[in-house]
């Protein structure tokens, strides 16, 4: 998983509450285990006219030009809502999203976005309301999002703090998902096998 530090990018404007996991990522696509490949159908029934994919609404704003290449989703409250399919932020990810910013998220989609090198971050309600109206207003305009220190920066010099957990912090600063998290005791977690293997032999014998 890639490490997140600081991201300097462009931000998409998504302004609709309540989206939920079916809206990230339709039931029909969920036919794969692997996380590649997810991103053509993220928002499929907001961006696309047709159920193939090949129409594109033109007044969805993912599909403006001027938010083409965005790596920052701003959105509004309760984002990621309804089932906990985690390819929702597969979805997101492969699209190209390293970072969601939003007044609040459903858990579990908040703590799946981790373990999978995406950064949320919830800012107040008023602060979301000036980052929208920032980046509407300014083409191009670019967030910096400084996870070592908690903020997110606009080009007109507005800076709001944002809280996170240290565990979280620290898996996406080393870019560890659990597994990778897990990975770093590897040395610990053999020795304990090997003590077990001596004093409790039993346990271990197979049928």
């Amino acid at each position: 998983m890639e490490a997140f530090e600081t991201l300097s990018g462009k931000a998409v404007p998504l302004d609709i509450i309540n989206v939920d996991t079916d809206q990230i990522i339709p039931k029909q696509f969920l036919k794969k285990i692997d996380r590649a490949g997810f991103g053509v159908h993220l928002f499929h029934d907001w961006r696309y006219l047709d159920d193939s994919g090949t129409k594109q609404n033109p007044e969805f704003v993912l599909n403006f030009q001027r938010f083409q290449g965005s790596e920052i989703l701003l959105t509004r409250e309760n984002f990621g809502c309804g089932s906990s399919r985690e390819h929702a932020p597969w979805a997101l990810h492969d699209y190209g999203f390293r970072c969601i910013i939003a007044p609040s998220f459903a858990d579990i989609f908040y703590n799946n976005c981790r373990k999978n090198g995406i950064l949320a971050v919830v800012l107040r309600d008023d602060e979301i309301q000036a980052l929208f109206e920032e980046v509407e207003a300014n083409e191009g305009c670019l967030l910096t999002v400084d996870l070592p220190r908690q903020n997110v920066t606009t080009p007109e010099g507005k800076k709001f703090s944002f809280e996170i957990d240290s565990f979280a912090k620290n898996c996406l600063l080393k870019g560890l998902d659990d597994i990778g998290w897990t990975l770093q005791f590897e040395e610990k977690i053999q020795s304990y096998e090997q003590q077990a293997r001596s004093e409790k032999p039993w346990l271990f014998i197979s049928n």
